[in-house]
């Protein structure tokens, strides 16, 4: 039986649309949490297979999802690298900044594929234990993306250091962003051969830049990523996240050659279909928040979100992650409200 989540990426319209959530595994559900607590460390848990696996696995035996997303974290490229990375309770990533010549020079692509093999043995047990209707999705942070907590050392606000970097010293900077092209085509490289069926680029940070450097250092190294993966599977389809992109999305759909956008929330769905590429798959864009407040308002927003998208290829998803205080009745909810849509 085809997959509606790939049969959408690759061009077809399905009603009602198949449904995924960004961060469908996650702190929401009790049973994330006591896993979580045997775990020890968030890393062990990325890189621990038996767990990473029943974590991905979580959300869809609960719900039913369309697309399983691998359990992982985008901060395993630089762990790759040679960065120092933890994660620390309450505070979230801290890593050891890299903001001079010598710092960007302790960095090597050459262990990050044997760093990581934990993450394609999970992909692969994956793999067989999902049911046939259920497709897996791989993924990685887009270098500019990555490249924002390398730099600053933890999530930030307003992005000084490496803006600052990137705007002073562009070829060093450039370098950075040359180790973490190929680090990620390695990575995702090996979760297709490991057998995710889809892959999708975050790019989190995209919407800090002027638009001159977002062509740089956010067009530029995606557009190399998917020229490499499509080199290798040209049938394989690419979701490009570029949250915050603005008008940006349209250059971003246009030029870098993904598959399918994914839209944040502040992006009008009559705006991305009168701008997108004809037929290109959009994926989104519901506000999380609106899983914090349930019932009539949401059910109301989705109603809005389907109705725009009835003359597109879609996938239905949130603008951004499930938010931690999300309760899980409220996402059984918007499956099934979605579900018992039809146009």
């Amino acid at each position: 039986m085809a997959k509606a989540f790939l049969e959408v990426l690759n061009g077809e319209r399905r009603d009602p649309s198949p449904i995924w959530l960004m961060r469908q595994a996650g702190r929401y559900l009790p049973e994330y949490r006591e896993l979580r607590a045997k775990a020890g460390g968030f890393l062990d848990l990325c890189y621990t297979p038996d767990f990473a696996v029943e974590v991905t696995i979580q959300p869809i035996e609960r719900y039913g999802f369309d697309a399983a997303i691998l359990f992982s974290d985008i901060l395993v490229v630089p762990d790759g690298l040679g960065q120092d990375v933890s994660f620390v309770e309450g505070t979230g990533p801290v890593l050891e900044p890299v903001r001079d010549a010598e710092a960007v020079s302790r960095l090597s692509t050459d262990g990050v594929l044997a760093k990581l093999a934990p993450v394609y043995e999970t992909i692969a047990t994956l793999r067989q234990r999902l049911g046939p209707d259920t497709a897996l999705i791989g993924f990685a942070g887009a270098p500019w993306t990555v490249a924002c907590y390398m730099i600053e050392g933890r999530t930030s606000r307003d992005f000084h250091n490496i803006k600052s970097f990137c705007y002073r010293d562009p070829e060093l900077f450039g370098q950075l962003m040359d180790l973490l092209v190929e680090a990620t085509i390695a990575h995702l490289s090996a979760q297709a051969e490991a057998g995710a069926e889809a892959l999708q680029i975050f790019e989190s940070h995209a919407g800090v830049l002027p638009e001159e450097e977002f062509r740089t250092w956010v067009l530029e190294p995606i557009k190399r990523i998917v020229s490499a993966l499509r080199a290798r599977w040209p049938d394989l389809p690419i979701i490009g996240f570029p949250r915050g992109a603005g008008a940006m999305y349209v250059p971003f759909a246009a030029e870098t050659g993904v598959s399918a956008v994914s839209l944040d929330t502040t992006v009008s769905l009559s705006w991305a279909d009168a701008n997108l590429p004809a037929g290109m798959p959009i994926q989104g864009n519901l506000d999380p928040v609106y899983l914090l407040t349930g019932r009539d308002a949401m059910d109301a927003a989705v109603d809005r979100i389907m109705d725009a998208c009835v003359n597109r290829p879609h996938i239905f998803n949130l603008g951004h992650g499930v938010d931690k205080q999300t309760s899980p009745d409220t996402v059984s909810r918007l499956v099934d409200c979605i579900r018992n849509k039809t146009a």
